[in-house]
């Protein structure tokens, strides 16, 4: 069985989730995997003990341990789920909508979860009055003029099926991340229409709930068995 470490707690706003560590969640729901979470406290990712820094060198999360294999990088992790477990296959046979895919799935890792997303959602990790609520607007001020913009004519432009590239695939894991923060941010998407419509769309696929703010702890946890799905 896959152990994915992460980092997940409950606040009476919602639960929250590792940015990152979601997108290899959401992968490995997505490919109907049996897997165990392993919940670290959200002190180790400032502290990064030693224990933590022998299985990811830069103290973070995810990282997997499978069969005697430790594989840390979201999208390492989620390129070697896809090799190994080609069923249902999450990127194109075409080596040309291939490239497409992983270029659309590197911009939203480093555009938003490594970009505008981290001073949007980590601030609600603490209490609300101590927030930095400047740092916040910020974030929300890159994606407004960079990233939704850009998703917003991806999608304007995008084949029937309602994702990215038509059916969905590895460009729209990381996008059910942005599904995730504004489900308690609540930014505005009113100038986003498409926007708007595939958050809304991804919020109902079956392994959204694996991540939902909505879904406690201890909820999430029961999703991981395939008898409970």
């Amino acid at each position: 069985m896959i152990i994915l470490y992460t980092t997940e707690r409950d606040y009476p706003w919602g639960t929250l989730r590792s940015t990152h560590a979601s997108k290899t969640k959401v992968m490995l729901e997505e490919k109907r995997l049996p897997y165990r979470i392993e919940n670290l406290p959200p002190g180790n990712l400032w502290k990064k003990p030693p224990e933590m820094t022998a299985r990811h060198p830069l103290g973070k999360v995810p990282y997997i341990e499978e069969d005697g294999l430790t594989l840390y990088d979201s999208t390492v992790i989620n390129e070697y789920l896809e090799d190994r477990y080609s069923w249902p296959p999450l990127l194109p046979q075409d080596p040309v909508m291939r490239a497409r895919v992983r270029m659309v799935e590197q911009f939203a890792d480093e555009a938003m979860l490594a970009g505008n997303l981290p001073p949007i959602w980590m601030p609600y990790w603490s209490e609300p009055d101590k927030r930095d609520t400047e740092r916040m607007e910020k974030g929300r001020e890159g994606l407004r003029t960079r990233d939704l913009p850009y998703l917003e004519k991806l999608l304007g432009e995008a084949p029937a099926g309602g994702y990215v590239w038509g059916s969905f695939s590895m460009a729209d894991v990381p996008m059910m991340v942005l599904a995730m923060v504004l489900e308690v941010d609540k930014l505005a998407l009113d100038r986003f229409p498409h926007v708007d419509k595939y958050l809304g769309k991804l919020r109902e696929r079956p392994s959204y709930r694996a991540i939902s703010s909505r879904t406690k702890v201890a909820d999430a946890t029961s999703l991981q068995n395939p008898n409970n799905r």
